[in-house]
C-alpha cells in the first residue's frame, strides 16, 4: 500500500503537470489568437504596396514579445520554445509542397535550367564568399571561439534565401519570368543550402583533401538526382491509386486524405533517407498537380487546392511570428549585453556578405544564361537582374532553424560566441525582411512597371474577378487555372494564349491577333518540351491520368462526358451531377 509520503508526492507531481498542461493550453490559445490577428491586419493591409503579411507577423510578434517580457518581469519573450522539429516536420512541408502543388510549370520548366544554375552553381558561390569572409573577418574579432566547421556553417546559413517572403512580394500575374526564377531558386537554394549544412556537420576539416572534396560533390550530386527521383516516384504512384480505384464514387474524403498523406509520406521517407525533403515534396507537388489532382472528382479538386493553400499559409504566418517573439528572447541577448556593439557589429558584416554573395553569382550567371537564349523575349534585361539581385537578399525562418541547429543546444545557447552568431542570425532576419521586404514591392513597380493595356483591360472590367480576366493573357497558366478558364474560353470562342495549349489551339487564333517571336520560334523547331508533351500524350497519361486523361467510372461525374460528342476524352469542364 502506498504510504502518506508517497501520495504526497504523487499529489504534488499531478498538481505540477496539470500547471503545466494549462500554461501549453493558455499558450497555444493565445498563439492562435495571434495568427487570427496577423490575418485580419493583413487584410485591412491588402491594398498597401509596402506591406506585406511576413512583415505584419514579425511586427506582431515583437510587440507580443515586448508585452510577454513586461508581464513575466524580463524572464521570457515566446509563448512557445522554438523546436527544430516543429520547423521542419511540421511547417515547412506544407509550404514547399503548396509551391509546387500551385507553381505554373510551362514557366517553371522553360527556365528550369538557369533556375539550377542559380539554386545550385549561385549558392555555392555565396556560400564560398560569406564562408571566406567570415573566416577572414572573424578571426580577427573578438567573439569567441568558432571553429572551422562554424564558419562553414555561416555559409551555408546565410546562404539559405527566404522563398517564403520572396513569393509575397512578387505577383505571379504581373512578373511570370521574375517570380519562377526567384521562386524556383528559392526552392532548389534551400534545398542547396540544408544539404551543404548536412555536409559540414558530416566532415571532419582536420583531414581535409582533394578525395574528401570530391566525395561532397558526388554526395551533393546523388542527394539531389534521388530526392527528385523520390518526389515523382510518390507523385505517380498517388495518381496511379487514385486513378485505379477511383475513391471519389464512395467518398471524396478518401481522396484527398490519399493525396495529403503521400505528399507528407515522401517527405517523411526523404528525412528518414537523409535526402533533401525540400526537394523532394517540391517535385511531388508538382507530379500530383500535373496528374493525381486530375484523376479526382470535381469538387476534390476545388477542396485540395484551398486546403492545400490554407496549410502553406497558415505555416508562414505562424513561422514569422515566432521569429518575431524569439528576437526579444532576453536570453541570448543577456550573453552579449557587455558589448552589443559586437553583435551590432557582425550584423553588419554578415549583411555585406550576404549583398556581395548574391551579386557574385546573379550578374555573371543571368550574363551566360542569357548567351544560351536566341529569344530575346526569354533574355533577362539589367532591371530583372537588379530585380532578382534584390528579392533574393531576404532571410528568414530556414536560417533561423539552422543556427539554432549550429549554435544552441534544445534552443539554449550557453557561449558567448554562440550567442553573437544567433542574436545576429536574428537581426540579420528582422532587418532583411523588413527593410528588403517593405522597399521589393516598390522596386518591383518602379523598374518593371505593369503592362497599361492589361491594367485598363482590368480596370474597365471590375466586375469580372480576377481569376477570369488575368489568365486569358498569361502565358504560364497551371493546368489547375486552365482547367477553371477553359469554360469561359469556349463560351466566348477564344482560344487560349499560353505555352500549354496545343498545336491544334494555336492554329486557332485569330489572323487579328499577332503571334509573339518566341512562340513562333518554338512551333517552327520542336523544343524538348514539344516532345515531352508528346511522350506525356502517348505513355504517361493514359497510365497516370491528367488533364484530358480522367478515368471513367458508371456512375462518376465523369460518365456523362462520355455522351457528349464534343469531347475525345472527359475533362473537368463536366459539371457535377
Amino acid at each position: 500500500m502506498l504510504g502518506v509520503y508517497d501520495l504526497a508526492f504523487l499529489s504534488t507531481k499531478m498538481d505540477s503537470l496539470g500547471t503545466s498542461d494549462y500554461k501549453s493550453v493558455v499558450s497555444v490559445n493565445l498563439f492562435v489568437a495571434l495568427l487570427c490577428a496577423c490575418i485580419v491586419v493583413g487584410h485591412l493591409l491588402e491594398e498597401n504596396r509596402w506591406i506585406n503579411e511576413s512583415i505584419t507577423a514579425l511586427a506582431i510578434g515583437i510587440c507580443t514579445g515586448v508585452v510577454i517580457l513586461l508581464f513575466s518581469k524580463g524572464k521570457s519573450s515566446h509563448l512557445l520554445v522554438f523546436s527544430e522539429d516543429l520547423f521542419f516536420i511540421y511547417l515547412l512541408p506544407p509550404i514547399i509542397f503548396n509551391a509546387g502543388f500551385q507553381v505554373k510549370k510551362k514557366q517553371f520548366f522553360r527556365n528550369f535550367m538557369t533556375i539550377t544554375l542559380f539554386g545550385t552553381v549561385g549558392t555555392l558561390i555565396s556560400f564560398s564568399i560569406i564562408s571566406l569572409g567570415a573566416i577572414y573577418i572573424f578571426n580577427k574579432m573578438d567573439i569567441g571561439s568558432l571553429k572551422m566547421g562554424d564558419f562553414l556553417a555561416i555559409g551555408a546559413i546565410f546562404s539559405a534565401t527566404d522563398s517564403v517572403c520572396t513569393l509575397q512580394v512578387l505577383n505571379q500575374d504581373q512578373t511570370p519570368l521574375l517570380y519562377s526564377l526567384v521562386f524556383g531558386e528559392g526552392v532548389v537554394n534551400d534545398a542547396t543550402s540544408v544539404v551543404l549544412f548536412n555536409a559540414v556537420q558530416t566532415v571532419d576539416f582536420s583531414h581535409v583533401s582533394a578525395a574528401i572534396i570530391f566525395k561532397l560533390i558526388g554526395n551533393f550530386i546523388y542527394l539531389f538526382f534521388t530526392s527528385t527521383l523520390l518526389g515523382v516516384v510518390a507523385g505517380l504512384l498517388s495518381a496511379f491509386t487514385i486513378k485505379k480505384l477511383y475513391f471519389g464514387r464512395h467518398s471524396t474524403d478518401r481522396e484527398i486524405a490519399i493525396m495529403i498523406l503521400m505528399a507528407y509520406l515522401s517527405y517523411m521517407l526523404a528525412e528518414l533517407s537523409d535526402l533533401s525533403a525540400i526537394l523532394t515534396v517540391f517535385f511531388c507537388g508538382i507530379v500530383m498537380s500535373h496528374y493525381t489532382w486530375h484523376n479526382v472528382t470535381e469538387s476534390s479538386r476545388v477542396t485540395t487546392k484551398h486546403a492545400f493553400a490554407t496549410l502553406s499559409f497558415i505555416a508562414e504566418i505562424f513561422i514569422f511570428l515566432y521569429v518575431g517573439m524569439d528576437a526579444l528572447d532576453i536570453e541570448k541577448w543577456r550573453y552579449i549585453s557587455d558589448s552589443p556593439g559586437t553583435s551590432v557589429t557582425v550584423s553588419s558584416i554578415l549583411l555585406g556578405l550576404i549583398l556581395v554573395g548574391r551579386a557574385a553569382f546573379v550578374f555573371p550567371l543571368s550574363f551566360i544564361s542569357n548567351l544560351a537564349k536566341k529569344s530575346p523575349s526569354d533574355k533577362m534585361e539589367l532591371k530583372q537582374q537588379v530585380t532578382i539581385w534584390w528579392a533574393g537578399l531576404m532571410r528568414g525562418a530556414v536560417s533561423m532553424a539552422l543556427a539554432y541547429n549550429q549554435f544552441s543546444t534544445a534552443g539554449v545557447t550557453q557561449l558567448r560566441g554562440d550567442a553573437i552568431m544567433i542574436t545576429s542570425t536574428i537581426t540579420v532576419v528582422l532587418f532583411s525582411t523588413v527593410v528588403f521586404g517593405l522597399l521589393t514591392k516598390p522596386l518591383v513597380l518602379h523598374l518593371l512597371p505593369p503592362p497599361k493595356h492589361l491594367s485598363r483591360m482590368i480596370s474597365s472590367n471590375s466586375v469580372t474577378p480576377k481569376s477570369f480576366t488575368v489568365p486569358l493573357l498569361n502565358e504560364q497558366d497551371s493546368e489547375a487555372d486552365l482547367d477553371q478558364v477553359t469554360p469561359l474560353r469556349k463560351s466566348f470562342n477564344v482560344p487560349h494564349l499560353n505555352g500549354q495549349d496545343s498545336e491544334a489551339d494555336l492554329d486557332l487564333v485569330s489572323p487579328g491577333i499577332p503571334r509573339p517571336t518566341s512562340l513562333r520560334m518554338l512551333l517552327s523547331r520542336p523544343s524538348v518540351h514539344h516532345y515531352w508533351r508528346k511522350f506525356d500524350n502517348s505513355f504517361m497519361r493514359p497510365v497516370f491520368g491528367g488533364r484530358g486523361f480522367v478515368p471513367f467510372v458508371p456512375g462518376s461525374p465523369t460518365e456523362q462526358s462520355f455522351h457528349n460528342g464534343d469531347d475525345k476524352y472527359p475533362t473537368s469542364e463536366q459539371p457535377l451531377p
